[in-house]
């Protein structure tokens, strides 16, 4: 059993907690985009909808608890909050790396989560690199019928590992093995990064590796860099660590860059999201689900009752959105043209 896994998660949770572990001078990009308002909307506010479809599930709303934790006694706490809120607003739900549930016999219950979310989206999630340390197809297998989940993630973290004293370096020639992965297990693979985002170049490998769908997880929010070095007794890894403080692909670039690179591919828009408004952002230049992540985990550590009140809030900021510029579903959001980016009007474009 190994506890340090366990141990690690913990430090996580609490500096993701109490710490200021954002890039600095980074944000997602999203501020560039701005909508027309439309004084006229000519629809009833309580006819919006936000209902879409995620792994072949309904959904209430096109949003997803991203990635945050599991294997500690506080995940335990923090993931069943999460699930239930899920269950209830209808949004689906990712674990944080499950590799410990393999290899640790602690709070394996933080990742057994499908009994509190019955219906919606469920995501497993292991570290890609662990393919080179001596994970395969059968331990990704393993993971989703553990905990029941309709997908699994493949996340990327080079620097994070990087930066962590105990990190996994070997990245080589992982792309065969995430494609005979994909080939392999019965269930759908995702691929995430874990803050410093995908753009469209590497999207279009994994996708021709057979990868079903992209968080492109992108620069804006939390910098695990930054987690990392202040979790690090390495002084050269913690110095190292500042200097790339602002490293990282803005999350609207990375989906700006991978929609035209896959036009069809789902894409998952995480990073830096905070607002119904970021949500709506994110869907109108190619997202077809957007993750929040530390939004919504100081609440988890409190209450099931704190988590949906979050996520009411996304909600109905999200649909302000769309009765400001008169749309009531998601197909029609996304579709909108009115929408400015960089100043410049997609309206008048096609006026």
């Amino acid at each position: 059993m190994d506890i340090g896994i366990n141990k690690r998660k913990t430090e996580h949770i609490r500096l993701c907690l109490t710490e200021n572990v954002e890039g600095i001078n980074k944000t997602t990009g999203l501020e560039g985009i701005s909508f027309i308002h439309n004084a006229l909307p000519e629809i009833n506010f309580t006819d919006i909808q936000l209902g879409s479809t995620f792994l072949h599930k309904k959904v209430k709303a096109p949003l997803l608890v991203s990635s945050m934790t599991g294997g500690s006694e506080l995940a335990e706490k923090i993931n069943t909050n999460l699930a239930v809120a899920a269950e209830e607003r209808g949004w689906a739900i990712a674990l944080g790396s499950t590799r410990a549930l393999l290899e640790s016999d602690a709070h394996k219950e933080s990742f057994l989560i499908r009994k509190h979310a019955p219906t919606v989206p469920l995501i497993a999630n292991i570290g890609a690199v662990q393919l080179n340390y001596g994970y395969g197809v059968e331990e990704c297998q393993r993971l989703v019928e553990l905990t029941e989940a309709d997908s699994i993630y493949l996340h990327l973290n080079s620097l994070q590992e990087v930066v962590q004293d105990e990190g996994d370096l070997n990245f080589k020639d992982l792309l065969p093995k995430i494609e005979e992965v994909c080939k392999s297990l019965d269930v759908p693979v995702g691929v995430k990064e874990v803050g410093f985002g995908i753009d469209g170049t590497v999207a279009e490998k994994l996708y021709n590796a057979g990868v079903s769908y992209v968080d492109v997880a992108g620069a804006g929010g939390t910098s695990w860099s930054q987690v990392e070095k202040l979790r690090s007794k390495d002084p050269l890894r913690k110095a190292a660590a500042e200097a790339f403080n602002s490293w990282g692909n803005p999350t609207k670039d990375c989906i700006v860059s991978v929609k035209s690179k896959l036009p069809d591919i789902p894409i998952v828009a995480s990073g830096g999201m905070k607002t119904g408004v970021d949500a709506a952002k994110a869907m109108t230049i190619g997202a077809d689900m957007v993750g929040f992540a530390r939004q919504l985990l100081q609440g988890a550590t409190e209450s099931k009752e704190k988590v949906v009140q979050a996520m009411e809030q996304i909600e109905f900021e999200l649909k302000m959105v769309m009765f400001g510029i008169g749309v009531q579903s998601i197909h029609e959001l996304k579709n909108t043209n009115q929408v400015s980016i960089m100043g410049k009007s997609l309206l008048d474009e096609n006026s």
